[in-house]
């Protein structure tokens, strides 16, 4: 009896925390969990099959239990099946047979606080990237890491620290490149377009917005409209587009569908695998959390980890070659009207925030 109250306190657990993220809030502690769904796919699994072999179904609570344990399974196991290396890739593979442009990112979040750079030089000199973007970047870590990086010549520089520093290295020409806070006057992203040897331009979107958690926003209001106020740029841009950096969100929640629904962008992990590139120092709680998603103008090359370098995130590495004739092959439908109201939303909700934080502080000094 205490192994099936176990199991049933479990189950309990499993289904309220996947009943939370229904409720239609954007505080941290409801949208945190929408991240597990992966550990919560194993835990109802397990709890289900133990269930059923150590016990015998008698009473009607038995079977109410186990019914809704099992759409709450089937739920998880929805959520993360895109990202099962099943081959029903949503960004194609490239054509091995034609030589066609390719370009290779290595986006890193380094941990502000760590100490060690020689590991993320090494992983760089290893993986002979074209273009680098790194996260939570500090003066220090622009100083550490520029002797290494003598061969890009191109690069823009935001080192912060508020652990939302940004560097961007390439051996591509950079046009036209801007820093811009889009919801925060704290939080950059990157914003601007390159060049490859044959003259074709991409743009390129390099942003990390705030984590919906206590001790940053106790809501995911600015990581929503951030998300979302790229996602319209990119649909509404006439060249080949990618969105890279720490997304501070899974692939499989609520915003970031919102986002590739609205922006159009595909996405090379569907198919292919998790690749979780947080928390690097658990290997029970990994997620991914480092995104690059590319327009309907490329295909993948290859994909990928970088090597541990001290921090709390992995590397991730991809690869891609730019195929504009077959674009129609992988083209994604166009976003709903309701998708865009709601994307519309996220951002008129986040500039209501801050127009309610600046009378704020300005009733707070004219009260001092």
């Amino acid at each position: 009896m205490k192994l099936k109250s176990f199991l049933q306190s479990v189950g309990l657990v499993a289904i309220i925390l996947t009943l939370l993220p229904f409720i239609a809030a954007d505080f941290w502690w409801i949208r945190i969990f929408d991240f597990p769904h992966t550990q919560l796919t194993v835990l109802t699994f397990v709890a289900l099959v133990t269930y059923f072999y150590k016990f015998d179904m008698k009473w009607v609570q038995d079977y109410v239990f186990v019914a809704v344990l099992t759409g709450c399974f089937l739920f998880q196991l929805t959520k993360i099946w895109p990202y099962i290396p099943h081959g029903n890739y949503e960004l194609m593979e490239a054509d091995a047979t034609q030589d066609r442009p390719q370009v290779k990112f290595y986006i890193a979040n380094v941990l502000q606080d760590n100490e060690n750079p020689d590991k993320l030089i090494k992983d760089l000199t290893d993986k002979d990237p074209d273009l680098i973007l790194l996260m939570e970047t500090n003066t220090r870590w622009m100083q550490d890491v520029r002797p290494a990086l003598e061969d890009y010549p191109h690069r823009v520089e935001v080192p912060l620290d508020n652990t939302y520093g940004m560097l961007l290295y390439s051996r591509l020409p950079l046009v036209d490149p801007e820093v811009k806070y889009l919801v925060d006057d704290s939080i950059p992203s990157i914003h601007t377009r390159f060049s490859l040897p044959a003259g074709e331009e991409i743009r390129l979107y390099c942003i990390h917005p705030t984590p919906p958690m206590p001790q940053h926003t106790p809501s995911s209001t600015d990581r929503d409209a951030e998300m979302m106020l790229v996602a319209k740029s990119a649909k509404n841009s006439e060249m080949p587009v990618i969105v890279t950096g720490d997304f501070n969100d899974v692939a499989w929640s609520q915003t970031t569908r919102l986002f590739k629904d609205v922006s159009g962008l595909l996405d090379p992990r569907i198919g292919r695998g998790f690749y979780n590139t947080f928390n690097a120092k658990n290997p029970v709680m990994r997620w991914p959390l480092d995104h690059f998603f590319a327009s309907d103008d490329f295909r993948l090359v290859n994909i990928g980890l970088g090597a541990d370098i001290d921090s709390d995130h992995f590397p991730a590495v991809f690869v891609v070659s730019l195929e504009p004739e077959k674009a129609r092959e992988q083209k994604r439908e166009e976003p709903s009207e309701k998708q865009k109201e709601q994307a519309t939303e996220s951002i008129q909700d986040a500039r209501e925030d801050k127009e309610e934080e600046k009378k704020k502080e300005a009733e707070e000094k004219q009260d001092g």
